[in-house]
């Protein structure tokens, strides 16, 4: 298991790296999207990776990596808004926000280790485009939870399902650089 957490720290902290560095140039414009909206953004990286797997080429000299990492953010920022629900401010203060990311990503970890606990790290036996289709399909439960205007009969929220993608994200970036 110490394995793993290294590995998690180092790919999340790889993601951390870009979601600050991008906050730097941009700001925190994206407190300006609707949690729906950062789905959809999410389906669309997710979807090009699921097409450059099944295609075998891409045309668009960027690594998959970038996208994994790019969804990976994403669920962080969603987890953000839906936290920030009652806070109207666009423009926030980077340490706030990089402490928000920081709770997010915790959580995360934790989630991580008590699954991995429970399935013996079965992960590690996936394919990367498994977990691709297993973020896809946790996107289209969050569509369909917030089609339903986030009202569940028995599912976990949106915010679980958020979390897992996040730690699908991290398995897939640590596949990544083992199979390379």
């Amino acid at each position: 298991m110490q394995k793993t957490l290294s590995q998690f720290d180092v790919a999340v902290n790889s993601c951390r790296d870009i979601f600050i560095k991008k906050m730097h140039d941009y700001g925190t414009a994206w407190r300006i999207l609707r949690v729906s909206s950062i789905t959809d953004q999410i389906f669309i990286k997710a979807q090009r990776i699921r097409s450059i797997e099944e295609k075998g080429t891409q045309k668009i000299d960027e690594d998959v990596t970038a996208d994994f990492i790019g969804i990976y953010n994403y669920a962080v920022i969603a987890l953000m808004q839906i936290s920030l629900k009652d806070d109207s401010r666009t423009e926030m203060p980077h340490k706030e926000i990089e402490e928000l990311f920081d709770k997010h990503s915790k959580y995360a970890r934790q989630l991580m280790q008590d699954k991995n606990h429970d399935y013996g790290e079965a992960w590690r036996e996936m394919r990367v485009s498994s977990l691709t289709d297993l973020i896809l399909m946790k996107l289209l439960r969050i569509k369909q939870i917030e089609d339903h205007k986030g009202q569940t009969l028995i599912s976990e929220g949106i915010d679980a399902n958020y979390y897992d993608m996040m730690n699908y994200t991290i398995f897939a970036l640590i596949r990544l650089t083992e199979i390379l």
